[in-house]
């Protein structure tokens, strides 16, 4: 079982998740947090995965590591996004398998599940639908990476869980209009100088789900330290995929109202209708990691309080 000594891979570990789980983890007194640079360790690389893995003797991996965008960005290259994500997960899974680590927590997202399904959404609504087609590469690859941890799973009785977070914002995040997510993106607007006028792409009239970063840390480490057979049990005695949501809806619209707000923005905002919405509504059922215990504690106004603070005092 994990303990402060246990040797713990965070991959992706200067990210918006894998930075918040390493400040958690450092907090609570675990001494042996592995890390590793992306120019040091490429995790598209099968080889210096494998060399890596052999070398540091990890127990436990969290594996934070992703290309991930807004929707621009994800219509603009889904080569990369699939390329890139299935190869980082699959490097991982295999090279965690060859070296017998104790328990490997794999980071998906909400975008795996189909694009019009009953919410909240729950975890069997996995691959009973058409995904949303402005993310589908990143969608299909962090899909293939569950049957693959479930293959290992059932084939070779391997520790493997997975997490489907909601949409996940905090202070370590891209703020780049373009290629950042919806809040970071918009922070970045409303805090625009020059900026009189601001776009913002669609109706404005989707609902989305958000969770604070360290709310989600706060998840993986209640994840690392639950045993297996809990956590089979809260799944219906199947492989473990476990979503994390906040259980709060905001539509987009009244989302930018609040930035604006404590942005302290004066300028105008209008919609560009000629966008796509994606989807309409996209909250996720997080029954199964409520049976443990977990809750978020970070309300939506105090969260992005702090992540605006944060970048209006460090841009």
């Amino acid at each position: 079982m994990l303990n402060k000594r246990s040797k713990i891979f965070i991959a992706g570990h200067r990210g918006l998740v894998g930075s918040s789980l390493f400040e958690v983890l450092k907090d609570r007194g675990y001494k042996n947090i592995i890390t590793s640079d992306k120019k040091k360790l490429d995790l598209r690389n099968t080889k210096l995965v494998d060399i890596f893995f052999r070398k540091k003797k990890i127990d436990y991996v969290i594996n934070c590591a992703a290309k991930v965008g807004g929707i621009l960005e994800n219509k603009t290259y889904p080569t990369e996004f699939f390329i890139d994500n299935s190869l980082i997960q699959i490097n991982l899974l295999k090279a965690s398998h060859e070296n017998k680590v104790k328990r490997v927590v794999l980071l998906g997202s909400s975008c795996i599940y189909p694009k019009v399904t009953k919410t909240p959404i729950k975890e069997t609504a996995l691959l009973s639908g058409k995904l949303e087609e402005t993310n589908k590469s990143y969608a299909i690859s962090k899909i293939g990476a569950t049957i693959l941890g479930e293959s290992l799973f059932n084939q070779y009785k391997r520790d493997i869980v997975c997490l489907m977070p909601t949409n996940v914002y905090g202070i370590n995040d891209n703020f780049n209009e373009k290629s950042g997510h919806v809040i970071p993106a918009l922070i970045s607007k409303f805090n625009a100088k020059s900026k009189k006028k601001i776009t913002i792409f669609g109706t404005g009239k989707p609902l989305r789900e958000f969770l604070y970063a360290e709310d989600l840390a706060e998840a993986i480490l209640l994840i690392l330290k639950t045993q297996q057979n809990k956590l089979i049990k809260i799944c219906d005695n199947s492989f473990p995929i476990i979503n994390i949501g906040s259980g709060n809806n905001i539509s987009i619209k009244n989302l930018a109202k609040k930035i604006c707000k404590f942005s302290n923005f004066k300028g105008k905002v209008v919609f560009d209708t000629k966008y796509p919405d994606g989807t309409m509504k996209k909250d996720l059922n997080s029954k199964r990691i409520r049976l443990l215990g977990w809750k978020p504690k970070t309300s939506l106004d105090i969260g992005l309080k702090k992540v605006i603070n944060n970048y209006k005092n460090y841009k």
